[in-house]
């Protein structure tokens, strides 16, 4: 057969209308049965799908407000009321001579107001106050002279902190111990430095290991700010990445908050309460940005002139303040500082610190145990050894 040369770019163009036919209808097929993969394999094989993943953030329950009065009330220690014995008269009957002896109610006794506990703010959610106690110890890791912290070995000191905290939940098995280190990170200094202000500031590498050593015994850490002729105001901002941690709360130390010049160790420092204020507002922001927990601030003290206008300090939902007693001594000079300048000044929380060497000067002397110190009025949540 010939083709006809004229007829064959029609034949041409015929087939390939053909073939392009046969390909859409091909995609057609192929695309329903795709469509319906799915069915198909729940009916034959069963898809597995991957588990949901689970919300590893810790779930805290809401404030219990009455068992935090409950606490409150027992921290507080009160005496009891003192009820007054009836008064016994002798009365002699006129006529008889006889004599009978009367009760008579004695006068009433009008009970002075309580100065503890404090009516103040709850807590945030999470707040380790009034519920757990804090048992700490204190120091500098550049110093063997200013606390156990950096006196000795890590391990040993560890191991020594946990002792400490043992005797404490033996003598209180009511209120659970949350062991902490309380780091001095900006040290009062006798040397102006560079910038006159009379202060070393720890570098990030020794708050680093701090920190490390905590968590291998899951306890908290403070960070202690001696100013000298600084401010809160300049130094708390230099720790912002620290205090974000949520086991990572703060302690500012009076003594050495030198307002009037002096050099540090000359005279004893001061602060007021609008500059305790601002470090607890400055706290609160870290918590309420960061979602966390409320933070604690320690403030030390063994004088009046040490903190000004007390009353005006405002613990805060995201704060909770401790006064901590911070002189050192025989126990009677001790109990009295704390029952003129803690126990007479409230403000929310108390604190007791001991100094292993300080304390004990004096000729027979001996530290305080956890069973005299919960019988102070009020009792002390935060307990720091130096």
């Amino acid at each position: 057969m010939k083709i006809n040369k004229k007829e064959f770019p029609k034949s041409r163009l015929y087939l390939i209308i053909c073939i392009l036919f046969f390909l859409v209808c091909l995609f057609l097929i192929l695309e329903g049965f795709l469509v319906n993969i799915p069915d198909i394999y729940q009916n034959v094989i069963p898809i597995v799908k991957a588990p949901p993943k689970k919300d590893l953030t810790p779930v805290i329950p809401p404030l219990d407000i009455n068992a935090y009065d409950l606490k409150m009330q027992e921290l507080a220690n009160n005496p009891p009321p003192i009820v007054p014995k009836p008064i016994v008269k002798k009365v002699k009957d006129p006529k008889t001579g006889k004599i009978t002896l009367v009760s008579v109610p004695a006068p009433t006794i009008i009970p002075k107001p309580n100065l503890w506990p404090v009516k103040t703010v709850y807590p945030n959610a999470g707040a380790i106050l009034p519920f757990k106690r804090i048992v700490a110890y204190y120091g500098n890791l550049y110093s063997k002279k200013m606390g156990v912290l950096g006196e000795y070995p890590e391990d040993e000191m560890l191991a020594k902190l946990d002792v400490e905290v043992k005797k404490w939940e033996a003598a209180d098995p009511t209120t659970p111990v949350e062991p902490a280190l309380h780091y001095i990170v900006v040290v009062a200094q006798g040397s102006k430095g560079d910038d006159g202000k009379y202060r070393l500031q720890m570098p990030d590498s020794e708050i680093d290991k701090v920190i490390a050593m905590a968590d291998k015994i899951h306890a908290l850490v403070f960070l202690d700010i001696q100013v000298a002729l600084s401010d809160i105001q300049t130094e708390l901002p230099l720790l912002d990445k620290y205090l974000k941690l949520p086991q990572v709360h703060l302690g500012i130390d009076p003594e050495f908050y030198m307002r009037n010049g002096a050099r540090p160790g000359k005279v004893i420092g001061t602060i007021d309460a609008s500059e305790i204020n601002f470090a607890a507002d400055y706290l609160a922001k870290i918590v309420k940005e960061n979602n966390l927990t409320p933070k604690i601030l320690v403030i030390h003290r063994f004088t009046e002139n040490m903190v000004t206008n007390y009353q005006n300090i405002k613990p805060l939902p995201e704060v909770q303040i401790v006064m901590d007693m911070d002189g050192w001594g025989p126990k009677t000079k001790k109990k009295e500082t704390y029952r003129q300048f803690i126990y007479k000044e409230p403000v929310q929380f108390t604190g007791f610190k001991i100094f292993y060497k300080n304390d004990i000067l004096d000729p027979g002397t001996v530290i305080f145990t956890p069973e005299e110190l919960l019988k102070l009025n009020p009792r002390p949540s935060y307990i720091q050894y130096q």
